[in-house]
């Protein structure tokens, strides 16, 4: 970890480039890089989308070594991927759904291990960006759970059972409806992926801007700085250190609060009452 600081701290923008010099807080420019080709195209890839594809393509390398050749009796790779498998099915998939959880297992590992893996990359030297900092991925994966929770529910259900089981709460008087109704289309049928993408991208861009606030400080007041100044970079350096153990938390949190909350979508809108 003190490796990985120290990296992260080397690493860090001191100040915009100019000639002023001093200390610059992080802006949200950072989270819109300059395309590295195909400038001014919808196509062209910038650093960030650079850094997903790399979370990508690292989550899936780890799951084809850990299982392409498996044994009875696991060890080494196979044994970590299982171990980590087994604690989505234990923690989200068989604790909220059961065993009708099942049959969207291969959903709930790839979202959980997905949002892991770009999460991850927050904390990575020359990286530190997380690939769920911007709106795209998030939103994505937020579209592919409500329409899964949504096919679930009708395919289960019907469509008409389907809506008024989500639509009109047991027990509300009639004359309540015309409130009711209307406030539980907004819930479930529009605020759901909303709240899903906005949360996870909040977290994550949060948390970035944190990291790189504390470090830039540790780098100004340790390089720049003069006199007793120079003081602060050792208590700017401590308070990054210990938002980087917190963020570590954070970035298992959230990937498991998305996963969790799709898994308790898809559970509700199987359910003709709930």
């Amino acid at each position: 970890m003190l490796n990985a600081t120290a990296a992260m701290l080397s690493a860090m923008p001191m100040s915009d480039g100019g000639d002023s010099g001093g200390f610059h807080s992080p802006t949200i420019e950072e989270f819109f890089p300059p395309q590295l080709v195909g400038e001014g195209t919808w196509w062209g890839p910038t650093r960030i989308n650079l850094i997903m594809l790399l979370a990508t393509l690292a989550i899936g390398a780890f799951f084809w070594a850990a299982f392409r050749k498996p044994k009875l009796v696991p060890s080494g790779l196979q044994n970590i991927g299982e171990m980590a498998v087994a604690a989505v099915y234990g923690q989200v998939i068989d604790e909220v759904m059961g065993k009708r959880g099942r049959r969207f297992a291969p959903l709930l590992v790839t979202m959980f291990f997905l949002i892991l893996a770009m999460n991850v990359t927050g904390l990575v030297p020359l990286l530190h960006m997380p690939g769920t900092a911007v709106i795209g991925v998030p939103l994505v994966l937020a579209i592919v759970s409500y329409a899964t929770f949504n096919y679930a529910g009708i395919k289960a259900n019907g469509f008409g059972k389907y809506l008024h089981s989500n639509l009109v709460p047991p027990g509300v008087p009639p004359a309540m409806l015309v409130l009711v109704v209307p406030i539980e289309f907004v819930s479930t049928f529009l605020l759901r992926p909303f709240t899903l993408a906005v949360r996870l991208m909040a977290n994550m861009m949060s948390g970035h801007i944190l990291l790189v606030l504390f470090y830039s400080a540790t780098s100004y007041f340790l390089l720049e700085a003069t006199g007793i100044l120079k003081i602060f970079g050792v208590a700017s350096y401590a308070a990054g250190f210990a938002f980087t153990l917190f963020e570590c938390l954070v970035i298992v949190l959230q990937a498991y609060i998305f996963t969790l909350l799709t898994a308790v979508y898809i559970d509700g809108a199987l359910s003709a009452e709930h």
